[in-house]
């Protein structure tokens, strides 16, 4: 069975991305994303909006990534998906779509916790990248988690330390709404950040015992930081944009390489994976490496376009049950709270 070529079909809508992949046992044929551009308008993700666009784009979306890698439906061993977590309406799409697919081709359905793909998007064959030794600790850092996880197989997985309020991507997104900054905000945080001085502004650290992370805090000082500057100065934020972000980022990278080597203190795994939209940040990143020359860590960082929401990240682990013969049946239902190893 390991050396048959097998074709999987993913769909992976738990967010506001509509994505469909074709693996070919660990290599992936294509890996279509559809983003919905409406919710920038709106600051945030809409839910009831999400799943309206998932309805419009998935059939096209599956119909492409088909397509790109030249396989009919007929092909296909079996139908990957996304169960959970994220958004139940989002997540009904998906779940629905598979379900009908896989029994209209009359082939295996797999069910695709969205963390976990997250942490296995790392064993997608990639020319040039080297997949983790088991175990490995693994850092998931998205808009909506934040979690240390020690990772034994590719299906037993423990959950060492994880966010008590807001995920890190959060965090980014409400800091730089609070400097007026356009949604996703994320993404520029780390480029102004780049131009700016990381030691400009003091933000305070939150105490959280064990490896448990919280960010709402952090979010609550920077608001009262900026409302106090503003009324001093209106064009604070203007002018002080890139040494904000700077300062803003270098206090999140901060408290993620702190719980991060305090689960490596604890575990004596110097492996460290990181996965989540979070991951294609350049701070972290450059942390990370960094760790490798100081800390003696080996340190394994996806592609970018493995690192956000994507179908390839749910086909690699749909390969994986298939070997295994871990399928579903048609009674599955979504599941928007679906914690790692249940």
């Amino acid at each position: 069975m390991v050396d048959q070529k097998r074709y999987i079909l993913a769909i992976e809508s738990s967010c506001d991305d509509t994505s469909a992949a074709v693996m070919c046992n660990t290599k992936v044929l294509s890996n279509v994303v559809a983003t919905q551009e409406i919710h920038k308008q709106y600051g945030g993700v809409v839910p009831e909006l999400a799943s309206r666009a998932h309805q419009q784009n998935i059939v096209p979306v599956v119909h492409q990534a088909l397509a790109k890698a030249n396989i009919d439906k007929k092909q296909l061993s079996a139908i990957a998906f996304t169960r959970g977590p994220g958004l139940m309406g989002s997540l009904l799409v998906g779940t629905s779509f598979a379900k009908s697919l896989a029994l209209g081709l009359n082939i295996p359905l797999i069910e695709v916790n969205h963390m976990e793909a997250h942490i296995l998007a790392h064993f997608i064959e990639d020319e040039g990248k080297e997949a983790p030794d088991f175990p490995f600790l693994a850092l998931t850092i998205s808009g909506g988690h934040t979690q240390i996880v020690k990772v034994d197989h590719y299906f037993n997985m423990q959950v060492l330390g994880e966010t008590l309020d807001d995920a890190v991507g959060e965090a980014f997104d409400k800091s730089a709404k609070l400097m007026g900054l356009p949604y996703p905000g994320g993404p520029l945080v780390d480029k102004y950040a780049q131009q700016g001085n990381a030691k400009a502004f003091k933000f305070p650290k939150p105490k959280v015992d064990g490896l448990n992370f919280s960010f709402s805090g952090l979010k609550t000082s920077i608001l009262y930081f900026l409302k106090r500057e503003t009324e001093k100065n209106p064009d604070f934020v203007s002018q002080n944009i890139n040494d904000i972000c700077a300062s803003v980022q270098h206090t999140i990278l901060e408290i993620l390489m702190e719980k991060l080597k305090m689960a490596v203190e604890q575990t004596g795994i110097k492996q460290i994976a990181i996965g989540g939209g979070v991951a294609a940040n350049s701070g972290i990143r450059g942390k990370l490496k960094q760790a490798e020359a100081d800390l003696g860590w080996k340190t394994y960082i996806p592609k970018f376009e493995y690192c956000t929401d994507n179908a390839a990240m749910i086909g690699i682990v749909g390969y994986l049950k298939y070997q295994a013969e871990n399928f579903t049946d048609q009674s599955v239902a979504a599941k928007a709270r679906y914690a790692i190893g249940s």
